[in-house]
Order: structure tokens, then C-alpha cells, then sequence
């Protein structure tokens, strides 16, 4: 199985067949046990008539059932359809319209919503129930080149993309970070605190797996839990959003802590404050900025210890497989310092949008991934993020299409048009902000009560506010996103939230 996730899994097995693989909840999933639970699972999956190329949906919260089960479907020449657990009837029914499902599988508190979409879910017990089951030898062999998950991700449009990956992309991602990053060598211990539905939970798992490392999967960010994790299991690398470092700083066992074994800490969705900065490095820990997106893999840059402390605004350069470019839009390379579109060029990118080859022509052109976030790169090749081109709103570490929540509201009576914006928030970084425009004001209570029924819990509005006056507009027609953004610019600090 050359360069597959499964022969990576087989390889550790053979390695390591001790060694943790994955810890939840004090439970720990060694690389051999991990190994057979998964052929188990993708010899079920076989005999129940799982082809290769048919899809799998799975609405769970985080699991060692959750992670044999995806190992189980790509063994078994399956390909993951990760749903959030977080989604309405709504949302499921239109992310499972375009990948058609063959099985879909369901924790219990889950399963209502997934019969609501038009699924027929199977219970998750069906895999834990596997978990020391009798051996089992799955007859499939994984192929490099096929498609191995769809993970939604929220853009510009108003419904999600399903961005592919395949074994070799994603034993390729992992192959560039384990070159070019040493701190998260075999044996490593990472925190990952993301739902295996989002790709930086999905990706981190993976990724962390083929480099023989031992996951800490961790259910919720509780920051007092998390400071004692890293200090009774020693962990080696520890990422989130500067949000997630700021908590933990405020913990009162931090002064006192010993994290003298983490070797890498990276914080990616926000900028770093040059104060969480000196905080952390007080303890000995260098915070280093990163910058990504689920289509090229995960991380596309990170920033150089040596150089993090004294730039902190800067995400750093490309790693060893990934190539950076900033352009304008006639195509050609800005100069130094000059803001540009950032394109990137890497093995692990993405195959493209699962059933959309439209968006995937538009997001790769010349083997460049175009990312549609404006950067620039100073006369070294490190890149600075400057803003996004999409209208993404990232809510702790969560991404939340502006045109999403946009569309929802649109649907309510009495609205005629909306432009949804970030606010500030103290606790997730930015929340989503909503601005509309009818002939008058609306019943905000029943408003917020529609967005629950259609959206995630995090994509609903905290604020909302009615202007009276249409909304501004650019030359072509469009809404204007930059002119609402100024004239409400502030405006959360003397509005009540709505939720």
C-alpha cells in the first residue's frame, strides 16, 4: 500500500504496536489495537456492500469509535463524509445532496437530525461494539490516488464546498511538516481540540497518525484542564487560536506551571499579541504564527522560532513541498511589501470541490491554489496576512460563511436585505454581526428563534441591527461589505446581544 494512510496506520502498528495512538477521556487507543479496529470496521463495511469510491457520513462528537471508523471506511476504499453535529435537518439535507451517502452513521443524540435530513442513520454502537471483536482481514487495497474524505468547508458561497483529499495528498501534507518540523517526531504527544468534522480536527488526525505520534483528543477547551494535560502527560505540541492561549494564561495554576516539554506551539485564525507573546516566552515557549486553509491542506506557513518573537505579525515562509506567491490581479508577482492575492503550489492540496468543477477551476489555475486572502511577502519570502477576500467570519477557530447566514436571514419575513459582518468577541475572536434593511423593524426574538431552527448554534447572529435606509452599495450593484463594515464599526459596544 504505497503511500496510503492505511499503510501508514500498518506501519506504526509494526513500529510502535504499544504506543498510544489516540487518548480520550484518560482512554487510550494504542497503533496496533487502533490498526485492528479499523480492518474490523472496513471488513463490515465490505460485507454490508461498501464499494470503493461510496461515501460514508458520519455526525459525531469526537470518539476512538469516531477515529476507527474513519480509518475502517478508507480501508476499505470508502471515502469520509464528515457531517457537523452542530447542523440542523436543513444543513445536513443540503451538505449529503451532493455526496449521496451510502451508509450514514450517528451518535444517539445525533440520530433524529440525520432521519430528519432523509439519512437512515446506524448507530455508532455498531463500530465500539467492534472494537475487540474477533480479527478480521478487509480485502481491499487502498490506492494512492483515491479520494479519501469530503470535508465541507464554508466559503464565499452560501452553501458549503466539500473539499477532496487523497492518501497521497494527505500522507504528503504530513510528509512536508515532518521534514521541516522536527518537534512532532514519533512519539510526540498533541493536544487537538477541533471536531473531527472540521478539517483542522480531521487533518490533525491524520496528520499526527502518519508521523507516529500520540493524539490527545480533547472533547471541549476547558483552559484549567487543558494546563494540566500538558503538564501530566507532557505534551509536545499544543496549537489553537491566540484566543485559546489568552485563557490559559488567565488560569491561576499558570505562573506555577511546568510546560517545559512543549516544543511547538502555533496559533493560527488571529494575530498574536506581542503581550501573549512575552507572556509565553517568559515560560520558555516561543508562540509561532502559522497561516492555512483547508484546501491546500492545512498549514501553509510557519513562522521561524528565530524570527517569531521579533516579527510577530509575520506567518513565515512556505515549508519544505509548499511554494508561496502573492499576485496581482493581472496574474504577475508583487513586489516586496506589495499586497497581493496569496496563491500556493503543494502536493497536499486538495484534488479539488467533490461535484463542483466550476469553483475547482477557479480555485486551482496552473497548479496554483488560489487561496483569495491578501497577503505580502517581505524581500525573505515571509508572508504577511493583511485580510481576507472572502467573507469568512471565524468565530473560535470556527469558520462561518457570511453569505450562509445571509441567506437565512433573507428568508425571514419582513427582510428585504442583510449583509452579516464580524463583531469582536471576547471569548471567540469574532461573532457574527447582522445588518438589515425592510420596509420596518422585526420581531429580533423570532428572527434569532428562525436562525436556530436553520443554522448552527455558532453561526447564529449575537447582534442584529435594522437600518432604515437600504443597504449601501458598491458601483456594480453589489452590497457593499466595506461601507457596513465602517458605518458599524464599534457599534456592538452599546448594543445589547440578542443571544
Amino acid at each position: 500500500m504505497a503511500q496510503t494512510l492505511p499503510g501508514a496506520m500498518d506501519w506504526w502498528a509494526r513500529m510502535r504496536p504499544e504506543q498510544p495512538a489516540v487518548v480520550l477521556g484518560g482512554d487510550r487507543l494504542s497503533y496496533g489495537e487502533y490498526k485492528d479496529w479499523s480492518d474490523r470496521v472496513a471488513a463490515m463495511l465490505e460485507a454490508d456492500g461498501l464499494l470503493p469510491g461510496d461515501r460514508v457520513a458520519i455526525c459525531s462528537t469526537n470518539s476512538l469509535a469516531y477515529c476507527a471508523l474513519i480509518m475502517g471506511i478508507i480501508r476499505a476504499g470508502g471515502i469520509v463524509n464528515p457531517v457537523n453535529f452542530r447542523f440542523t435537518p436543513r444543513e445536513i439535507r443540503e451538505l449529503c445532496e451532493t455526496t449521496e451517502p451510502r451508509f450514514a452513521f450517528a451518535a444517539p443524540e445525533f440520530a433524529a437530525n440525520v432521519e430528519a435530513a432523509g439519512l437512515t442513520p446506524r448507530p455508532m454502537a455498531e463500530i465500539e461494539t467492534l472494537r475487540h471483536a474477533e480479527p478480521a482481514l478487509p480485502a481491499h487495497d487502498p490506492l494512492p490516488d483515491a479520494p479519501v474524505v469530503i470535508i465541507a468547508t464554508s466559503g464565499s458561497t452560501a452553501k458549503p464546498k466539500g473539499v477532496v483529499f487523497t492518501n497521497r495528498s494527505m500522507t504528503a501534507y504530513a510528509a512536508c511538516w515532518a521534514v521541516e518540523e522536527t518537534s512532532s517526531s514519533p512519539g510526540s504527544r498533541v493536544i487537538t481540540l477541533a471536531p473531527l468534522n472540521t478539517s483542522a480536527g480531521f487533518v490533525q488526525l491524520v496528520h499526527y497518525t502518519v508521523q507516529g505520534c500520540t493524539v490527545y483528543m480533547e472533547p471541549a477547551f476547558v483552559p484549567d484542564a487543558i494546563l494540566q494535560l500538558i503538564q501530566d502527560e507532557k505534551i509536545s505540541c499544543f496549537g489553537g487560536v491566540p484566543t485559546f492561549f489568552e485563557a490559559i494564561t488567565r488560569c491561576p495554576g499558570f505562573a506555577e506551571a511546568d510546560l517545559s516539554s512543549i516544543r511547538l506551539a502555533t496559533a493560527g485564525g488571529a494575530r498574536v499579541s506581542r503581550q501573549l507573546l512575552d507572556t509565553w516566552k517568559a515560560k520558555g515557549i516561543t508562540i509561532r504564527q502559522i497561516y492555512g486553509q483547508t484546501e491546500v491542506g492545512g498549514n501553509a506557513t510557519m513562522m521561524p522560532e528565530h524570527l517569531a518573537i521579533e516579527e510577530p505579525e509575520k506567518c513565515g515562509w512556505g515549508g519544505v513541498f509548499m511554494d508561496l506567491r502573492v499576485v496581482r490581479a493581472d496574474g504577475s508577482d508583487c513586489e516586496p511589501g506589495e499586497p497581493g492575492e496569496i496563491l500556493m503550489r503543494s502536493p497536499g492540496m486538495m484534488q479539488g470541490y467533490w461535484r463542483n468543477p466550476e469553483e475547482t477551476a477557479k480555485a486551482i489555475r496552473d497548479g496554483w491554489l488560489h487561496s483569495g486572502d491578501i497577503g505580502t511577502l517581505d524581500e525573505r519570502g515571509l508572508l504577511t496576512f493583511v485580510d481576507r477576500m472572502k467573507d469568512l467570519i471565524i468565530s473560535g477557530g470556527l469558520n462561518i460563511s457570511a453569505a450562509e447566514v445571509e441567506r437565512v436571514v433573507c428568508e425571514f419575513p419582513g427582510v428585504v436585505e442583510a449583509l452579516a459582518i464580524a463583531a469582536p468577541d471576547e471569548k471567540f475572536g469574532e461573532t457574527p454581526f447582522v445588518v438589515y434593511h425592510g420596509p420596518a423593524e422585526v420581531d429580533v426574538a423570532a428572527l434569532i428563534a428562525h436562525c436556530n431552527t436553520n443554522l448552527s448554534n455558532y453561526k447564529v447572529p449575537r447582534y442584529v441591527a435594522f437600518s432604515a435606509d437600504p443597504l449601501p452599495r458598491l458601483a456594480t450593484g453589489k452590497l457593499s461589505k466595506p461601507a457596513v463594515r465602517e458605518a458599524y464599526a464599534g457599534a456592538h459596544e452599546t448594543m445589547a446581544r440578542v443571544r
